[in-house]
């Protein structure tokens, strides 16, 4: 059956990001260095912890200061944390154009307040979504059973009737386990084609002479 909806995870999906940026950033200001400081935001639980609603955004920022000397603002991390995302614009054209099918659409990702707030701000196309399923918010992170629920209720679908495009082979046999139809993002040309595939794209305009 062609799905009735269609979830996006948000990193490496719609949005490409590196921590290096950011790591830079920081360290600049700090006392530890640019490796140490992108190993303890993305390697360490600290991250997963932020990421799961189990700290807020003030306690992230303190964890972070302390560890790596950090001496800005928290409004001087916000940015330089945030900012590391850049858009894939392949995979922004293909859900507008499953947006143009009629089909509804939502987003299911593993990220926390800071990352969405400067993605809300800089990327026009996150607006138009019918709905967010973002892990601080949920209390839980993929490939938890509640996350995957709140976005079937969200949806108000379930099953064959949705479909998720997610980077993390974790994630999608999390989704399939519940009978979601799912496909692994490699690259925006192989998703595309799977998406053409279910039926999820308007045809191409004939270019026959009438």
């Amino acid at each position: 059956m062609a799905p009735r909806v269609v979830i996006f995870d948000l990193g490496k999906v719609l949005v490409d990001f590196d921590y290096t940026r950011a790591s830079s950033r920081i360290a600049a200001r700090g006392n530890v260095s640019r490796e140490a400081v992108r190993k303890f935001i993305d390697h360490s639980p600290l991250l997963v912890r932020y990421e799961s609603g189990q700290m807020t955004t003030a306690q992230f920022f303190g964890e972070v200061a302390a560890a790596t000397g950090f001496g800005g603002t928290a409004e001087e991390f916000a940015e330089f944390f945030a900012d590391i995302f850049i858009p894939i614009p392949e995979m922004v054209e293909l859900h507008a154009a499953v947006r143009r099918k009629g089909i509804p659409t939502f987003i299911l990702s593993n990220t926390n307040e800071l990352a969405t707030g400067h993605i809300r701000r800089s990327f026009p196309f996150f607006s138009d979504f019918d709905g967010y399923v973002l892990s601080y918010q949920v209390g839980a992170i993929k490939t938890a059973e509640k996350i995957y629920r709140a976005a079937e209720e969200m949806a108000g679908k379930s099953g064959a009737e949705l479909l998720f495009i997610d980077d993390l082979p974790a994630n999608i046999a999390a989704a399939a386990a519940r009978g979601w139809q799912v496909i692994l993002q490699e690259s925006p040309e192989k998703t595309r084609a799977q998406i053409a595939k279910l039926g999820l794209l308007q045809p191409a305009p004939s270019s026959g002479a009438v």
